[in-house]
């Protein structure tokens, strides 16, 4: 009986722990943005796992964007999103991302560095997460 109702305890203060990260309000992505006459920018921070850091950058259709991250212990990716992209919270109150990731910059690709042309004009969303343990970084955008 001490065994059930401890086991009961154990869930239930799971449940309550992920009904408070679902209640928890959807981060806005922090604006890149570039000084007068550059064509790139800098942000950087830290990212606890499984947390992630949102950024955004404007850019026009058939730009180049070239990001890069660097981190002292080799322990943090990003993904890139498309325009339009929404960020919600699953079940369990993590992030979760409604929209196109970009080829070598996709969930799961373990994106440090992407180049390429973009598909589209509007607001980009760039995602930082830490692959373990909590990570510094800093990230460059490069838009030609």
């Amino acid at each position: 009986m001490k065994t059930v109702l401890a086991f009961l305890v154990l869930v239930l203060s799971f449940a309550a722990e992920a009904a408070v990260m679902a209640a928890e309000p959807i981060p806005s992505p922090k604006p890149i943005f570039f000084a007068t006459g550059s064509t790139s920018g800098t942000a950087g921070g830290r990212v606890v796992r499984p947390e992630r850091s949102l950024y955004s950058v404007s850019a026009k259709a058939g730009q180049t964007m070239t990001v890069t991250l660097t981190t002292p212990d080799g322990n943090a990716v990003f993904q890139l999103y498309e325009p339009g992209t929404t960020i919600g919270r699953d079940n369990d109150g993590l992030l979760e991302f409604h929209g196109q990731a970009l080829h070598g910059a996709a969930d799961g690709e373990d994106a440090t560095r992407w180049s390429d042309r973009l598909p589209k004009s509007g607001t980009y969303l760039i995602v930082v997460g830490s692959t373990r343990g909590n990570a510094r970084f800093s990230m460059d955008v490069k838009i030609e």
